[in-house]
């Protein structure tokens, strides 16, 4: 995905154009308790490359959009009804200095929480982790090249990550494509305590294309009670436009493996607004037309199970 991205963001190029491109969709109250929605997945950064220097080889110019900040972020979401976000650390441009996320955590108290990136090549990953857990950072994401060319089954590091996370209440967040949903059902076969996050239906569809064999292979990790999916991202797969109702037989069968209670709805802002795609489009599909999730269903998309994973909430809450 991370390939396709600049060609989805051409027309996204100023704050103001960000700004317009989502129409409100209100909260049912019905649905979603007093706490509001929580959107699992944004990414952010500043123009402010003093305070928050690019990761090397970048410059203001690969920036797109422009700028995407903590305040952007929230002027955007708070109109439809979103209370809390996940921050997701942008490792092309700010590597693994995880600082601005867990800055704006600082500024914004139980607004945010962080999935933070680390070095897996590094001898003490471990201690690390443990140093941004203290910071505030609930998860660790994850790439297939997250050692080089090692795959993580033959990476000490990334074994590392992943018996760190489970003995420390910490969630390990793979961005995968379906290629590696193998690798990532022996991952969690090893370490079945560990927390886990699939982020964006593993990247499923990217190409146009919902195969039957990908799904199985993702559904297929539903086995591993700790193991969760990202409802999310959904301006980049199938046909990649509002109403997305393409990607609904995809859900119900994330739906009938997974259980509400382990699916959880994403924006992946600011990316979601790309071309003519826009925030309340993305809300739209899990909110208004979806019907085979009943009204308690979808607060555990919308909220409950964000709440639970990254915010360490009770299932009651």
């Amino acid at each position: 995905m991370t390939q396709t991205r600049r060609e989805f963001l051409a027309t996204v190029g100023t704050t103001a154009t960000i700004a317009c491109l989502g129409h409100v969709v209100e909260a049912d109250e019905d649905q979603l308790s007093d706490e509001g929605i929580i959107d699992a997945h944004s990414h952010i950064w500043t123009r402010d490359i003093k305070a928050y220097p690019l990761a090397k080889g970048k410059t203001l110019d690969d920036l797109s959009p422009p700028s995407f900040t903590t305040e952007e972020l929230l002027e955007l979401v708070r109109p439809h009804g979103v209370t809390r976000v996940v921050l997701i650390q942008h490792r092309p441009f700010h590597g693994v200095d995880n600082s601005y996320m867990l800055d704006s955590m600082e500024k914004y108290p139980g607004v945010f929480t962080a999935v933070a990136c680390v070095d897996a090549t590094k001898s003490d990953v471990a201690t690390e982790m443990s140093r941004l857990q203290q910071q505030g950072a609930s998860a660790f994401r994850i790439t297939p090249d997250e050692d080089g060319s090692t795959s993580w089954t033959d990476s000490q590091g990334v074994r590392t990550m992943w018996q760190h996370a489970g003995q420390n209440g910490l969630t390990i967040c793979p961005l995968i494509n379906p290629e590696h949903l193998p690798m990532a059902d022996e991952m969690c076969e090893q370490y079945p305590d560990t927390p886990v996050v699939i982020d964006h239906f593993a990247r499923i569809g990217v190409d146009g294309m919902i195969r039957a064999a990908d799904l199985k292979n993702l559904t297929k990790l539903s086995r591993h009670k700790h193991t969760h999916v990202k409802v999310s991202a959904f301006y980049a797969f199938g046909k990649k436009q509002a109403p997305y109702d393409d990607l609904i037989p995809m859900i119900r069968r994330l739906y009938d493996a997974y259980g509400p209670q382990r699916l959880m709805w994403a924006s992946d802002l600011p990316y979601q607004l790309s071309g003519e795609n826009t925030y309340g489009d993305s809300l739209a599909l899990i909110q208004d037309r979806i019907d085979f999730v009943s009204p308690s269903d979808k607060e555990w998309l919308l909220r409950k199970t964000a709440a639970r994973v990254y915010f360490g909430e009770s299932d009651s809450a």
